[in-house]
């Protein structure tokens, strides 16, 4: 029964892998739409959505199971609700991907990113890119000295996030009602995927360690 059991809690980190590694094409797919006007691509990103909400719901029916059958406790329990909840992030972090795939779609084929911002959003994509690349190593490997890397992306998100509002509200934005609107949910949509992020590579250090890092607030 052990075996069953531990086999269980394998599959559980093996398709949270699954499931990173497909948000990290997403935001990647979805920053290349956004950057070169690329409708396909962008309704691809969309319409795979859907398959990575799949994969939460599958992954938590089973994590509810194993509460219920197997009434796990010690570093057993940690490990099935820090799955509930990394799913929850992964999947937000699939929600974001998504949604900026959404206005390229919406604008095309014009770019939705006024040129003047076009540098700031490529480093936004650079650095999303990377926190979804480095979750999934995390993820699978389980090295938490990735997790540093992961918090100075989403440090560097934080910042350009507030380059954008710098840039909105300066004197020399000429932008018109929908650029404001887009650059400002954007600009949102990449601050919040790097933060979920830490909130998965924070659950993974727990995993780990034992110990409690701060949580970033993760409700959007």
């Amino acid at each position: 029964m052990r075996d069953i059991f531990d086999a269980e809690l394998a599959q559980l980190g093996e398709d949270l892998v699954a499931m990173s590694a497909r948000v990290e094409r997403a935001i990647t797919q979805a920053g290349i739409a956004l950057l070169s006007a690329d409708v396909t691509l962008a309704e691809a990103v969309i319409a795979d959505d859907l398959g990575i909400d799949a994969m939460e719901r599958d992954l938590d029916e089973r994590c509810v199971l194993l509460l219920a059958q197997q009434q796990p406790v010690a570093t057993d329990l940690r490990i099935v609700v820090s799955a509930l909840r990394m799913s929850a992030s992964l999947e937000r972090m699939g929600d974001l991907a998504r949604h900026v795939a959404q206005v390229a779609r919406g604008r095309y084929p014009r770019h939705a990113v006024p040129q003047s911002l076009s540098g700031t959003f490529a480093e936004m994509h650079d650095a999303a890119v990377r926190v979804a690349r480095r979750t999934t190593t995390l993820l699978e490997n389980r090295d938490i000295a990735l997790a540093s890397s992961i918090e100075s992306d989403d440090d560097l998100l934080d910042e350009l996030h507030e380059d954008t509002f710098t840039a909105l509200l300066g004197g020399a934005w000429v932008g018109n009602p929908q650029e404001t609107v887009d650059v400002t949910l954007l600009g949102r949509y990449y601050e919040r995927f790097g933060d979920h992020a830490v909130s998965v590579a924070r659950r993974v250090t727990y995993l780990v360690t034992g110990a409690h890092a701060a949580e970033t607030p993760t409700t959007a």
